[in-house]
């Protein structure tokens, strides 16, 4: 009964996720035919969806150098999001429960990281250019600084806030410094970094857009650049479309993986809910 209750209210929501969607869309397509504003400027959905269409598939070649192209652009943009976000994943986490247990590393490291951490990752576009070139590099470098601040700052809080009673019970049995971090320290902090994880996917995704935009010839940040020097709006909202449902894609995951790891949280929210 509880389950097909449960089950009810999941159907439920998922039709309450459309509603705002799709008042947008309607709305959104109402106004631009009405004529308030040109139609090159502010394409309807419907014009923006067959244009959308084109660029993933080629269907027509409505909309000519750019048709057939998407899978290409999203493939090098994705690559770049998760190369830059594998890197900051090891190194911020690794870091964080460095500083986090050890009060010595933490003096020794963390002034440096607080002096490089307000720099705005755009800022290093520039050095990015003349280290690395127009390739790859460059926006995977900036992915890295812009996932990694987050990622650590979270894996830090995470290992700092573990419950204390809980160490001092696993050293009292004669658990070694190692084993107290791996079965106690790290498990109790993982809510916190896959909250740094999630953060960082998404911040991940707008510093792709902005390094192809700038130091990089292909991928949907690419597109969206030179699709706006050729007046191409529709295809200036497709791209950003499709940043949208990538990076939502990209979240999702994360929270899959997070589900799977913190199955224990689950069970216990859930006993929760039912008390």
């Amino acid at each position: 009964m509880a389950a097909a209750s449960a089950a009810s209210r999941r159907r439920h929501g998922n039709w309450q996720r459309l509603i705002v969607p799709v008042l947008l869309l309607a709305g959104w397509e109402a106004f631009s035919r009405s004529g308030q504003i040109p139609a090159a400027l502010l394409p309807a959905p419907s014009a923006v969806l067959w244009s959308f269409a084109d660029w993933m598939f080629g269907t027509d070649g409505s909309t000519q150098t750019y048709s057939g192209t998407w899978v290409i652009a999203a493939f090098w943009s994705t690559l770049r999001v998760f190369a830059g976000f594998a890197i900051a994943a090891a190194l911020g986490i690794g870091l964080g429960i460095a500083i986090g247990w050890s009060r010595r590393f933490e003096i020794i490291v963390e002034p440096t990281l607080q002096v490089l951490r307000p720099i705005p990752p755009v800022s290093w576009i520039p050095l990015a250019i003349v280290w690395f070139g127009i390739a790859n590099k460059p926006a995977i470098f900036l992915v890295f600084l812009g996932t990694f601040f987050p990622i650590l700052l979270n894996t830090i809080h995470g290992v700092k806030t573990c419950d204390r009673m809980l160490i001092r019970a696993g050293a009292m049995v004669g658990g070694t410094p190692r084993q107290l971090l791996r079965h106690i320290v790290f498990p109790a902090a993982l809510p916190d970094i896959f909250a740094g994880l999630r953060i960082g996917i998404g911040s991940a995704w707008m510093l792709t857009v902005t390094a192809e935009m700038v130091a990089v010839k292909s991928g949907l940040g690419y597109t969206l650049w030179d699709s706006y020097y050729f007046m191409r709006y529709d295809i200036v909202i497709a791209a950003m479309i499709s940043i949208g449902l990538l990076g939502y894609g990209s979240d999702f995951l994360v929270r899959k993986v997070m589900a799977r790891v913190l199955h224990w949280q689950h069970g216990t929210t859930l006993q929760g809910e039912q008390g």
